[in-house]
Formats: C-alpha cells, sequence, structure tokens
C-alpha cells in the first residue's frame, strides 16, 4: 500500500480523502513537523518509506533531489484559488491511474488536466 507524507501546504482534509481511498497518509502537522524545512521533511518521508504530496516547487529541484534517490515525490499544480474539495478530486483522479511501481524514486507532478512523471 502507498503511504503518502503530506505537507504542510496540502489541504487538512487531503490525508482522509487519500484514506478513504485506500491510501495511508501522514500529514506532517500531526507529527510536530509544522514549518519544517524541506530538508526534515524529506528525510521524514524517507525514514517512513513513503512518498511526499506537496506543492512546494523546491520539492520539483531535481539537482536539489535527483531521481531515483527517494520514494516518491508528487508535486501538484493548482490554483490558488480552486476549491479543496476540487483539488482533493483532481488528486484521487490522478492517483488512481498510476501504480505503486510509478512512485519509486519517481518525480510526478499532478494537475487539473494531466499527469507527468519523470523517471528515474
Amino acid at each position: 500500500m502507498i503511504c503518502f507524507v503530506i505537507d504542510e501546504d496540502m489541504p487538512r482534509s487531503t490525508g482522509k480523502i487519500l484514506e478513504q481511498n485506500g491510501y495511508q497518509a501522514k500529514d506532517i502537522r500531526d507529527y510536530g513537523l509544522r514549518g519544517s524545512s524541506d530538508e526534515i521533511i524529506y528525510e521524514f518521508a524517507q525514514r517512513e518509506k513513503s512518498v511526499i504530496l506537496t506543492g512546494d516547487k523546491g520539492f520539483g529541484n531535481i539537482s536539489r533531489i535527483p531521481i531515483g534517490t527517494h520514494c516518491g515525490i508528487v508535486l501538484t499544480r493548482f490554483p490558488n484559488d480552486m476549491p479543496t474539495d476540487e483539488i482533493n478530486r483532481h488528486i484521487i483522479e490522478k492517483l488512481s491511474k498510476l501504480e505503486e511501481k510509478d512512485f519509486k524514486g519517481n518525480l510526478i507532478v499532478i494537475d487539473s488536466e494531466k499527469i507527468r512523471i519523470r523517471n528515474r
């Protein structure tokens, strides 16, 4: 089962929606990591063998976090004014098209239109 570490820039409800759809979710806010650096979040996700789910473009910097060196990163790109329920709907819709093997070591960028995967 895929486990996600949810960054604090994602809606609080995203973890619940993921769990309702068969995923595991660990929101960093529940682990005392609110306001932590990207490096701390990254290390936490690797210890937990989890995929990072974030809207933070810093996690998409492959020169800083090379493809193949992590459990997976899902970078979301949605407009700031998009309603939370619509964001969650797009996330679940896009994730349901992926298999577990699609995550390991890869950078996955999702938006309301498509999924892009940077493979290792």
